[in-house]
């Protein structure tokens, strides 16, 4: 008999969350030669005279100062990337046509309008100022907004003692994380305001390989060979045409490098790394055909091949496609992995499965019936009859596990490790 305690917190999609994204226009000129409209409406703005500058930006203020966080300095910043774009001389140009000018190229987004989904977690960074039995975490979250774009949402929380969760409040603004910069090899690097709390960062596609959503993350703590850790996620990039995995890497969750990975596999989506590295070598698990799931072994971090058979579908309620719902969580006994099966009418179910601890390739546990399936209360929303995550965690004696029900909320789960490793023998 499992073991699951099932929390009465539950996180929903909300309209009112907004942040401030930049709105972008092709800079070239016009293709009858006039200029293009991004210099139009930055000359526009220059040749007004002062005063009315002045009323304009406030009124622009008025609708939005009091709904953003540091607007003026969002206005600021994106007038910037406009300034060295049109190579406009920034010294003769007044802060108050700056603001104006940055807020013709910004735009209000709804990042989780449509759907909350598809959560992982970590230990957070910071376990300073607990008491017994309890854990910080970190948790990303999978948010949906105008258009179907997916940006990573996070949310801080504390687990225990015992099987309780508790969230940090959401700030009252949230803000995008943004300065991104070359990293070489196709990689970037993001920030978070110095000032804003990883619960109020999103962040958001910045590359072409991203345009059109970030998704799926798969968080994990990494501990290498030197003892040093950092977090890792996998996630899909999508740019409405082609997927390809990518890699998320910080060692404080306040500066992001995001970069993509090569190779057959990363070709794919649903990607999960190993916590540390296994015989010497960085193991991955992954879905390359889209049905069954795959072990696949590197000796660097972001290049993957095709990678070996591991498990495939063998029970009615998996029989359609197998998949992780995250990095296996290391025990004593295994490797435990959470699995995904989507079964008749396209319903998905959470379950799992044991690896052996020194030779992942050989599974010597597998669930017959799924951990979580989704209950009458829980089949309605953006996709029905759908229970889905990106990773849980250990904690004490138990696995927490954060899960989304019908790509459209967030609930959350313990259960007890005896009764899982019970349910595989």
């Amino acid at each position: 008999m499992l073991d699951v305690i099932h929390c009465p917190l539950r996180l929903q999609a909300d309209p009112a969350r907004v942040v401030v994204r930049p709105f972008h226009i092709p800079i070239e000129a016009h293709p009858s030669g006039r200029p293009g409209r991004v210099r139009r409406i930055a000359e526009s703005v220059l040749v007004m005279d002062e005063e009315m500058a002045e009323i304009e930006l406030e009124l622009v203020l008025r609708d939005f100062e009091a709904r953003h966080w540091q607007t003026r300095s969002v206005f600021i910043s994106r007038y910037r990337q406009i300034e060295v774009a049109l190579e406009l001389d920034g010294n003769a140009i007044s802060d108050i046509k700056k603001q104006l000018i940055g807020a013709f190229f910004c735009h209000e987004y709804s990042y989780a309008a449509a759907a909350l989904m598809n959560p992982s977690v970590v230990p957070h960074p910071d376990q300073s100022g607990l008491s017994d039995g309890a854990m910080r975490i970190a948790m990303s979250l999978r948010a949906v907004g105008e258009g179907h774009i997916s940006s990573v949402a996070f949310r801080e929380g504390i687990l225990g003692p015992g099987a309780t969760v508790e969230l940090m409040a959401e700030p009252p603004f949230a803000t995008a994380a943004d300065g991104a910069a070359e990293a070489g090899n196709g990689a970037i690097e993001v920030h978070r305001h110095p000032d804003s709390s990883l619960s109020g960062t999103v962040l958001f596609p910045m590359t072409a390989a991203q345009s059109k959503g970030l998704e799926d993350m798969r968080l994990v703590q990494f501990t290498h060979d030197d003892g040093s850790v950092e977090w890792i996620g996998t996630y899909t990039a999508y740019n409405g045409a082609a997927i390809r995995s990518e890699l998320l890497r910080t060692t404080d969750f306040r500066s992001f490098t995001l970069m993509p990975m090569s190779g057959p596999a990363a070709r794919n989506k649903g990607m999960a790394l190993f916590p540390r590295k296994v015989g010497g070598q960085y193991l991955m698990i992954g879905r390359q055909d889209g049905e069954n799931v795959f072990l696949i072994r590197s000796d660097k971090i972001d290049q993957w091949g095709e990678g070996a058979l591991l498990m495939t579908p063998k029970y009615p309620w998996e029989m359609v496609q197998l998949g992780n719902c995250g990095s296996p969580i290391e025990l004593d006994e295994g490797w435990l992995l959470l699995t995904h099966g989507v079964g008749a009418m396209r319903k998905y179910s959470v379950g799992a499965i044991l690896l052996d601890k020194d030779d992942p390739s050989k599974v010597i546990g597998r669930m017959p019936q799924p951990l979580l399936s989704p209950a009458d209360e829980d089949r309605e929303g953006y996709v029905p009859n759908v229970v889905y995550s990106c990773g849980g965690i250990r904690h004490g004696d138990q696995i927490f596990l954060p899960y989304g029900v019908a790509d459209s909320s967030v609930a959350f789960a313990f259960v007890t490790i005896e009764s899982l490793l019970s349910a595989m023998r």
